[in-house]
């Protein structure tokens, strides 16, 4: 357990921060699953309808910190691929 002031200051931010990017995180996963889902079902226009919004929500992530930006470049990358090979 934290001794010091700033310690236990630290303790109760990463908590918070903790929290915060796991909620984030489960957002992202939530939206790649309906692109994938819709890929699955070869509906092209329901996934090239949740692609954008997927997109948005990994580069923000990324922007922010809670996963590598070339992780959220692969993962843009893969989805679209997968969209563009619908037909």
């Amino acid at each position: 357990m934290a001794n010091h002031k700033s310690a236990e200051k630290r303790a109760r931010q990463t908590v918070k921060k903790s929290a915060r990017n796991a909620q984030r995180k489960t957002t992202v996963k939530s939206a790649v699953k309906a692109v994938r889902e819709a890929i699955a079902s070869k509906d092209k226009t329901a996934a090239l309808k949740l692609l954008p919004k997927a997109q948005s929500l990994l580069n923000k992530l990324a922007k922010v910190g809670v996963i590598k930006k070339q992780n959220a470049g692969r993962k843009t990358s893969r989805l679209v691929d997968q969209v563009n090979k619908l037909k």
